[in-house]
């Protein structure tokens, strides 16, 4: 059993390169619009603008994931 769930982690589909580099593209994108927002809209989301500044400069690659799908 534990090796049909370590088998079945190895053999999992990847999203095609250019999924990932769109996906990317995007993350980078709303990273960037983080960093632009306004104190009230980050008091809203409930970060700081060191949190927002520290995810804004977060490469494009590294997310967690979760997030990856």
């Amino acid at each position: 059993m534990i090796r049909d769930l370590v088998l079945s982690r190895r053999h999992r589909a990847r999203p095609p390169l250019l999924a990932r580099l769109f996906a990317m593209a995007a993350l980078a994108r709303q990273r960037r619009k983080l960093a632009e927002l306004d104190e009230a809209a980050l008091r809203d989301l409930g970060i700081s603008r060191a949190d927002a500044l520290a995810e804004a400069r977060r490469r494009p690659w590294d997310a967690p994931q979760h997030w990856r799908g």
